[in-house]
C-alpha cells in the first residue's frame, strides 16, 4: 500500500502510529499537499495528507477512514471497539482531537502568511479543492442505496447551495445534480434541510 505524507502532518502521525501498532508496512510518498502535485491529485482530489492507496488501486483520503481500514485488517488489538459504549466513547474523542488537529492546523496555515494573502490563499485553496472533487465523484457511479457516504454526499452538496449558491455546481455536474435531486427526495434530508 502507498501513503501520500507530509512528516509534519499531524494527522499522518495518526496513520502511521496504528499501522505501527498493527505492525504493517506502508510505502511512503512524500508529498507537499499545498503544491497540489499531479501524483496525490489522482489519488485525493481534495489535495489533502494522508492519502492511502490500497493494492487494488482504491484510494482511501481521510485519517479516519485510514486509521479504521488499517484496524480492519491489522492483526494486533483493535483500536475501535465493535460496539456499544465502548464504540462511541472511542469515536467521540477520535472526533474531538480530529477537530483540534483540523482547527490548529488552519491556524498554522493562516499565521504564516499575512492576514489577508493567507485568508485569499485559503480560500482558493479550500474553492479548488471542492471543484476537484466534484469533477471526480461525477464520473463516478454512486450508490442508490442510503449509506454513510450518501448521506454526507448529499449534505455536502446541499451545504454548497445553502452557503455558496450562486455557485451552479449542478451546471458543469449533471450527474450529481440528478443523484442529489433524487436523494433529496428522502424525507430524511428534507427534514433537516439547512435553514436561515
Amino acid at each position: 500500500m502507498k501513503l501520500h505524507f507530509s512528516a509534519a502532518s499531524p494527522f499522518v502521525r495518526k496513520v502511521s502510529a496504528v499501522a505501527l501498532h498493527h505492525g504493517i508496512e506502508l510505502d511512503r510518498v512524500v508529498t507537499n499537499p499545498h503544491l497540489s502535485p499531479p501524483h496525490l491529485l489522482v489519488d485525493n482530489p481534495l489535495s489533502k495528507v494522508p492519502a492511502l492507496v490500497l493494492d487494488n488501486g482504491m484510494s482511501l483520503p481521510d485519517s479516519p477512514v485510514i486509521c479504521e481500514y488499517l484496524d480492519s485488517i491489522g492483526t494486533a488489538a483493535k483500536l475501535y471497539p465493535a460496539a456499544g459504549a465502548p464504540r462511541w466513547e472511542a469515536l467521540r474523542l477520535a472526533a474531538l482531537a480530529d477537530g483540534m488537529l483540523t482547527v490548529s492546523v488552519l491556524r498554522r496555515g493562516l499565521s504564516i502568511q499575512p492576514v489577508e494573502e493567507a485568508r485569499t490563499a485559503m480560500i482558493e485553496r479550500q474553492k479548488i479543492a471542492v471543484a476537484r472533487t466534484l469533477a471526480q465523484l461525477e464520473q463516478e457511479t454512486l450508490p442508490a442505496t442510503l449509506n454513510i457516504g450518501v448521506i454526507g454526499l448529499v449534505c455536502a452538496l446541499g451545504y454548497l447551495d445553502f452557503r455558496f449558491g450562486d455557485d451552479d455546481w449542478r451546471a458543469r455536474h449533471p450527474a450529481l445534480a440528478a443523484f442529489f435531486a433524487a436523494q433529496s427526495e428522502n424525507p430524511i434530508f428534507a427534514q433537516t434541510a439547512p435553514q436561515g
